[in-house]
This record gives structure tokens, C-alpha cells and sequence, in this order.
């Protein structure tokens, strides 16, 4: 079973993905988006679903890490790219998916490999059918591989 902080961090790895999707399709400014999300969205209930408290810090981390670092995690993951395929091939919520995974894989040495690489494989299954989640559990595997002893 899951503790209090796992859950937590779970619930602001799904909301970052949503954040960075927002992010690119109606490119609002970062620090409105960031309220939007700490004021609306955050451990608040949104048509009948409660969204678990996710931990904000961590939240934030992640979201402004990926729009800091958006061009190298971008190259990153297109290296993983099947010959032929480009990020903008990708079904958007993969594309920030797969970014939030590479920075936290790149960036927070403080959450293991495995559980970096297995959170996001969930998010997948959220919003994909299980070919797409295994998808992202090869490319972040493949991404560890480069930026994780």
C-alpha cells in the first residue's frame, strides 16, 4: 500500500503532465498556471473525482524543471525515437509525459530510477491503452540508461 507521501507525489506527477499539457496548448504564462493549479486544482474535488493532495513542492519542481530544460529533455527523448519518429508525431499528453519522466529521471537523483520510471508508466495507463505504457516504461528505461549510473 502506498504511504501518504507516495500518494501524494503520484497525485503531482498526474497533475504536472496536465499542467505541461495546458502549458502547450494554451500557452499560459508559467507563474498563472502554477496558481491555477495550486489554487483549483490541487487536492480538490473536480467532477466527482478527488484528486489526492499532491505534494506542491514537487508539483512546481517538476513543471518548472521540464519548461527550464524543455529543449534538452526534448533532445533526449527524441534520441530514444524510433528511427522516422518525432516528438511532434506524439500524442501530446505523451509528449509531457515522457518530459516529466526524463527531468525527473535527469534532475531528482532523490527519487529512484524504478519508481520514476513505474509512476509514469501509471500516468500512461490514466490516459493509453497498455502498448503506449510500455512505450513509456521502454523509452525512460532507455533515458535512465543514459542519465543514471
Amino acid at each position: 500500500m502506498m504511504n501518504a507521501k507516495s500518494k501524494s507525489r503520484s497525485a503531482a506527477r498526474l497533475a504536472a503532465v496536465q499542467a505541461l499539457y495546458q502549458l502547450d496548448m494554451e500557452n499560459t504564462p508559467l507563474a498563472r498556471l502554477l496558481d491555477e493549479f495550486h489554487q483549483h486544482r490541487l487536492g480538490r474535488e473536480i467532477e466527482d473525482a478527488q484528486y489526492a493532495d499532491a505534494e506542491v513542492a514537487f508539483f512546481d519542481d517538476l513543471v518548472k524543471g521540464v519548461e527550464a530544460r524543455r529543449d534538452e529533455i526534448d533532445g533526449l527523448v527524441s534520441d530514444k525515437l524510433a528511427e522516422g519518429w518525432t516528438l511532434r508525431r506524439l500524442d501530446r499528453t505523451m509528449i509531457q509525459i515522457l518530459r516529466c519522466g526524463a527531468y525527473e529521471l535527469l534532475a531528482r537523483p532523490d527519487v529512484p530510477k524504478a519508481a520514476a520510471i513505474t509512476e509514469y508508466v501509471d500516468v500512461a495507463h490514466a490516459f493509453f491503452e497498455p502498448r503506449e505504457a510500455k512505450f513509456v516504461n521502454g523509452l525512460l528505461d532507455a533515458i535512465a540508461k543514459d542519465v543514471r549510473d
